[in-house]
C-alpha cells in the first residue's frame, strides 16, 4: 500500500478492533476525493483521551476544551499526496458522548470523524458556507460507500 497508516493508542479505552475501520475510512476518502498518492505517504491517527485532546486543542488552537477530532495537515491543501501527510487525533470520551447524544453507533460516528479529519488533511475545510457544503457532500458520499448514514440529514 503506498499509504501507510499508523494508528497510535494513548488511551486503552479504544476498542482493539477499530483499526481496520479507520484504514477503510481513510482509503475510501482518498478514493472518493480523487486525490492520488504520488509516492510513499504516511498518515498518523492518534486515539486519545479527552484530557490529551484538550491539551492539543489548547496548544494548537488556543481553545481550552476537548473536541472530537483534530487534524494537523503537513501537506499543502490539495497538493501532492506524498510524504508525511499529517496527524488526526480523536478523543474517546467525546466520541462516545456524541454518539449517544446523536443516537448513532460508536463505529458510525468514528467513521464520520476519521473521514472528516482526513478530508481536512487533504485541504478541505468548512470556514465558509460554500466550502462547508462541498465538504459535507463529499463526506456523505464517502460514508454512504462505507454503509454509514448521512450524518447531516435532519
Amino acid at each position: 500500500m503506498p499509504l501507510e497508516i499508523a494508528i497510535i493508542r494513548n488511551d486503552e479505552a479504544w476498542p482493539e478492533d477499530i483499526d481496520p475501520l479507520a484504514e477503510r475510512c481513510v482509503l475510501e476518502a482518498l478514493k472518493q476525493s480523487g486525490a492520488k498518492v504520488k509516492g510513499a505517504a504516511e498518515l498518523s491517527i492518534l486515539l486519545t483521551s479527552d484530557e490529551e485532546q484538550r491539551e492539543l486543542n489548547r496548544q494548537w488552537r488556543n481553545k481550552d476544551s476537548s473536541t472530537n477530532v483534530l487534524s494537523f495537515p503537513q501537506i499543502e491543501p490539495f497538493g501532492p499526496v506524498a510524504g508525511l501527510l499529517g496527524d488526526i487525533t480523536l478523543a474517546h470520551e467525546t466520541l462516545v458522548r456524541e454518539a449517544l447524544e446523536q443516537g448513532i453507533s460508536f463505529n458510525d460516528h468514528f467513521a464520520h470523524l476519521i473521514v472528516h479529519g482526513f478530508l481536512h488533511i487533504l485541504g478541505y475545510d468548512h470556514l465558509n458556507e460554500a466550502d462547508a457544503l462541498q465538504m459535507e457532500r463529499l463526506e456523505t458520499q464517502i460514508l454512504a460507500r462505507l454503509g454509514v448514514d448521512d450524518p447531516y440529514a435532519d
